[in-house]
């Protein structure tokens, strides 16, 4: 591998690979699919927001003219949604390179999806399992190809999941807890899916922005109290980096020749909060493959998706 000051100029050409990004319209989504488009990736945004997945586009081809860009409507709150959308996408698509689940809620108020899920699990968990499981046959055959989901150093505030109560329907609500479950739950999901697919070309990576400068960060820190908020307003500088260095974990676990599976990727600074991006480790509880067994189970039965592998 390149040394640990891996930038976005280490990216390998990307030409003749496809790549799907969630929430490719802002943030990490957004300047992850800004660097594998200008490095000759065919890349679709699904995105919730059609309209604002196309202004990205426009963005994204005003910086690359020769990019190949198009957007994919995706709503990951709805079963629905998601499995319209992978029909659309396995009809324009015969070859699927990259998928990165990337999109997420951060820290929200109790809501349920349109299946009844608690909102955060529902959508940064259970929306990815199934469109990767609705995707995955269109990887298998392509070697090298490569499934990266996004977690976060919030992975580390969740756990134990309470597999019998993920609405959160017998237990006060604390979204940073259910956040956190969320986080913790890609992870365990990257591992049992990367078991999963030992023996093929594909492989199951992760990655964690570190504290980054986007605009679901900076919502989710003004729904806290004043304290939290007059704390964070003073370390933010030694915390925070801009979306395009959050982005680079993400890119080296896409797009890194020396990638293996199962790695998890964050930034090589103080606490993973800012830097260059490095293989780093999860928790004690993203390990427990007992535990990965279970919300895999639970998750296919929740989503009614089943794996090709």
């Amino acid at each position: 591998m390149p040394s640990s000051r891996w930038t976005a100029a280490d990216v390998p050409d990307q030409r003749g690979r496809v790549a799907v990004v969630t929430g490719g319209n802002t943030g990490i989504g957004f300047e992850t699919a800004k660097v594998l488009a200008a490095r000759g990736a065919s890349v679709v945004l699904a995105v919730r927001d059609a309209d604002k997945g196309k202004r990205a586009a426009a963005e994204i081809t005003a910086a690359s003219p020769a990019a190949d860009v198009t957007v994919q409507r995706l709503d990951l709150a709805s079963l629905a949604s998601i499995r319209a959308a992978a029909a659309e996408l396995r009809a324009a698509h015969d070859r699927l390179d990259l998928l990165v689940n990337n999109a997420g809620l951060m820290y929200a108020p109790r809501t349920t999806t349109a299946d009844g899920f608690e909102t955060q699990f529902g959508v940064n968990h259970l929306g990815h399992f199934a469109l990767t499981g609705l995707l995955l046959d269109l990887m298998l055959p392509v070697q090298g190809s490569r499934v990266v989901t996004v977690s976060s150093a919030g992975h580390r505030q969740g756990g134990p999941i309470d597999f019998d109560d993920l609405a959160w329907t017998t237990r006060d609500y604390n979204r940073v807890a259910a956040y956190g479950n969320s986080k913790l739950a890609n992870l365990m999901f990257t591992y049992e899916l990367q078991r999963r697919l030992s023996g093929t070309g594909t492989v199951a990576v992760a990655a964690h922005p570190g504290g980054s400068d986007t605009g679901g960060s900076r919502s989710s820190v003004s729904r806290q109290p004043l304290y939290f908020r007059a704390f964070f307003a003073l370390v933010r500088p030694f915390l925070i980096q801009p979306a395009a260095m959050g982005a680079l974990p993400s890119l080296r676990a896409a797009t890194d020749p020396g990638v293996e599976g199962g790695r998890y990727f964050g930034p090589d600074g103080f606490q993973e909060s800012r830097g260059h991006p490095k293989v780093v480790r999860s928790s004690a509880r993203s390990y427990d493959e007992a535990a990965q067994h279970r919300l895999w189970a639970l998750s296919e039965e929740l989503t009614g998706v089943r794996f090709p592998v």
